[in-house]
């Protein structure tokens, strides 16, 4: 009796101990490499459902995400790195929606790269137990499919009609930033310039070819606190971390970064803390001058305040978003504390104070002589802008509220 395989014929009846164990482990490879061939083969049926036969109702879920790692929250044509594809990916495999085109999905604030958020509300029609019985677990469903950076921490039941976008009662944002050198108390006594209703086409990134000519936005409150003292530098307050609170209804695109990035002139006295003024002034001030965006990295939609809505929250699956952010933290506050002592021991070796832990808050390139920001060169004025896609048959007037 013989046996062919791949790497030769053997005689099964005349084999050495040391025949029989290279032929076993030949039959084991191509049992793996069968098994792999298959494999890629078979592939598991997607799961159906005809959601004519199930109840449906309209609901609201509450999410926090970090969104360092993504390229934004709305999905994109050339990126699947953000947090929409993530939620309607997990979404349509636990079946809760048919699709994003037949949810009435609407999402409260649009965050772009890098941005994070402790409190986005989206509100969607989905698949219900609707007998009167328990609901689904959707908070449990939803994540343990979506990454750890992405958690559902509450829904709630809503009318058909109800909007994430357009009935938000205001949207609160915070920036956190090293201290550093800068001057907090100055800073504080120029962001109370932005409160109230302004035009803020300065303040913003000009959306016009989407359809944005309107700037005017309403801010209620904006403040700056020391938020917490690093105990690892107990006689230094320049590693203090601050926290920029603003709140409003509706905001414009960048114009948070953009106010922080004015701010953070002020704060390292380049900028009088009258400059918001100036810049809010239209009729002196028609054209945006030319400055670099603050990083996207400490910007967080903070929170959303909506009437009406009674958030239901499962313990379980509460507890599990807490394990999951406190893993997160420790394992932050440890590179952080090692880099703290790292900082405590090489400051010891420089002759001269080094103090530049905000340095790094504006993106872009630093010049070495430093231009005012009313005397840099301005961007197209709105008017130009406007006639400008009006001729190329681009202009698309519509509300865009974030």
């Amino acid at each position: 009796m013989s046996l062919e395989v791949d790497s030769g014929n053997y005689d099964l009846e005349n084999l050495n101990h040391r025949t029989k164990e290279e032929l076993i482990s030949i039959i084991l490879d191509l049992k793996e490499q069968n098994r792999k061939k298959l494999g890629r083969k078979i592939t598991k049926p997607k799961r159906t459902i005809d959601f004519s036969k199930y109840h449906k109702r309209h609901v609201v879920f509450k999410l926090l995400y970090l969104g360092w790692d993504y390229h934004g929250f709305a999905t994109q044509d050339v990126s699947e790195k953000t947090i929409e594809f993530e939620l309607f990916r997990a979404l349509t495999i636990c079946c809760l929606i048919e699709s994003r085109q037949t949810s009435n999905y609407h999402r409260c604030g649009r965050t772009d790269k890098g941005v994070s958020s402790f409190s986005q509300v989206i509100s969607l029609t989905v698949r219900s137990n609707g007998d009167g019985s328990e609901e689904l677990p959707y908070c449990k469903m939803l994540n343990r499919l979506l990454p750890k950076d992405i958690r559902v921490v509450a829904w709630g039941p809503v009318k058909d009609d109800f909007s994430a976008r357009f009935d938000c009662g205001s949207r609160t944002y915070k920036y956190w930033f090293p201290r550093g050198d800068l001057d907090v108390d100055l800073m504080n006594q120029a962001i109370q310039q932005v409160v109230g209703t302004h035009d803020f086409r300065n303040l913003c990134k000009m959306d016009v070819a989407n359809g944005v000519v309107q700037f005017y936005r309403r801010i209620t409150s904006a403040d700056i606190k020391i938020c917490s003292e690093n105990n690892q530098f107990s006689t230094n307050r320049d590693y203090d971390m601050c926290e920029l609170t603003i709140v409003g209804k509706a905001f414009l695109w960048h114009q948070i970064r953009c106010i922080v990035s004015v701010l953070i002139l002020v704060g390292c006295r380049k900028e009088n803390p009258n400059i918001f003024k100036d810049l809010l002034n239209i009729e002196n001030c028609p054209r945006k001058p030319q400055y670099c965006l603050a990083s996207d990295l400490p910007l967080n939609l903070f929170d959303c305040q909506f009437e009406n809505v009674n958030w239901v929250i499962d313990d379980e699956s509460i507890s599990e978003v807490i394990t999951s952010l406190q893993c997160s933290w420790a394992e932050h506050m440890i590179k952080a504390t090692m880099l703290g002592e790292m900082l405590k021991n090489t400051e010891t070796l420089a002759e001269n104070k080094v103090n530049n832990q905000s340095i790094w808050l504006i993106q872009g390139v630093k010049s070495k002589i430093y231009q005012p920001l009313l005397k840099r060169p301005a961007s197209a004025s709105l008017e130009n802008r406007i006639q400008y896609y009006t001729k190329k048959g681009k202009l698309k007037l519509e509300c865009n509220e974030k």
